[in-house]
């Protein structure tokens, strides 16, 4: 019998009361904030950051590709379960969803911020925002913390209090202050990841220099980089050596699709088997592919190679996504996409793809 899928990568629409009404008070003057602006329409301004977010395509689920745009819409022109959680179960009913991880849409933006400090404050905020949305359907709406990495010993702090607010996992910011993560400076936070049960994950468009702006030809070749950030931070952490010195970290790769897998795990260990030596790289105790294989889970939503691929990868650690409401979902039409998709796979295969892998690694009712 076919499982009702979950959705391992969703989001919410921030509303405008998000950051301003649940940040540290001597931030709020600067907190981000919604903006009618000429020729874009309501936007999110975000202090310290010259890019805004137009709301234009943050919601953009269901529309026709003709109609999606950066311009002219209004907040009150967005699906109103993105930021009214009163409304979301009636948006899963619809889409045939079980229940979503949920993911920030303004806070993917923020990651990118240089000031940590007030990076940190954003992040406190939507936390305390989160917990009040996902609190209306609690077996449905499970959502993903954001932490700063302002330090090291910020991270194991916040990893704490991420877990005490009662979230299932923690969203990552693709660049922490300090160094990067194949340091050593950070196994205090993947040990603590690991002790509470935490899965930590990386998003696109949550690493400097990995959106959509300044690209090489025509804009739309933009569109094919923006995975690019996800791919680098999973090779940081294979060949850095800490899957080897914490054997049971889970990591996601969030909506940077998955049907690229096979080719980055043999480009891996070719380049481990090969290039090594003179590269100067860390000794490893197993091929690169093999810490991908198992510590490393994909989510991607419209990627046909994936579901075509499973058999070159680890099928337990693929999990389907809606990414409703953002303008990659393929809500309301989940349930042809998948039909269409998947029809290769036996029942057990779309079953883990859809719903058992994402359950099992966040711990819902299976």
């Amino acid at each position: 019998m076919l499982k009702t899928p979950i959705s391992a990568d969703s989001h919410i629409t921030e509303p405008p009361n998000c950051y301003t009404d649940y940040i540290d008070p001597k931030y709020r003057e600067r907190a981000p904030k919604v903006a009618t602006l000429p020729s874009i329409g309501d936007a999110f301004l975000i202090d310290g950051m010259q890019a805004n977010v137009p709301l234009g395509l943050v919601a953009a689920a269901g529309k026709e590709p003709a109609q999606i745009t950066t311009s002219g819409v209004k907040f009150d022109e967005l699906w109103r379960s993105g930021w009214d959680a009163r409304y979301r179960v009636a948006d899963q009913e619809k889409d045939g969803v079980g229940a979503e991880i949920i993911y920030p849409t303004v806070g993917m933006l923020i990651c990118n911020h240089a000031d940590f400090d007030y990076k940190k404050a954003c992040f406190e905020a939507y936390n305390r925002w989160l917990q009040e949305y996902c609190a209306v359907a609690p077996d449905r709406l499970h959502g993903m913390g954001q932490v700063s990495m302002r330090t090291p010993e910020d991270g194991v702090k916040e990893l704490h209090a991420v877990k005490a607010m009662g979230f299932k996992g923690v969203m990552m910011p693709g660049d922490p202050a300090v160094e990067d993560y194949d340091s050593p400076v950070y196994d205090k936070v993947f040990a603590t990841a690991v002790e509470l049960g935490l899965p930590l994950s990386f998003h696109i468009l949550t690493t400097r220099g990995s959106g959509l702006s300044q690209p090489r030809g025509p804009r739309i070749n933009s569109f094919l980089s923006i995975i690019r950030g996800c791919q680098d931070i999973m090779g940081t952490l294979i060949f850095g050596g800490v899957f080897d010195r914490h054997p049971k970290l889970k990591i996601v790769c969030v909506e940077a699709d998955a049907g690229w897998v096979p080719h980055y795990m043999y480009r891996m260990d070719h380049a481990y088997k090969r290039h090594r030596y003179w590269m100067k790289a860390p000794p490893l105790e197993k091929l690169p592919s093999e810490y991908f294989r198992e510590n490393i889970y994909t989510t991607f939503q419209d990627d046909y190679v994936a579901f075509q691929t499973k058999d070159l990868v680890n099928v337990r650690r693929l999990m389907w996504a809606s990414d409703f409401p953002h303008s990659d979902s393929t809500w309301p039409d989940s349930q042809a996409v998948l039909d269409e998709q998947t029809k290769g796979l036996s029942e057990q295969e779309r079953n883990w793809i859809c719903h058992d892998n994402v359950a099992e690694l966040y711990g819902l009712p299976n």
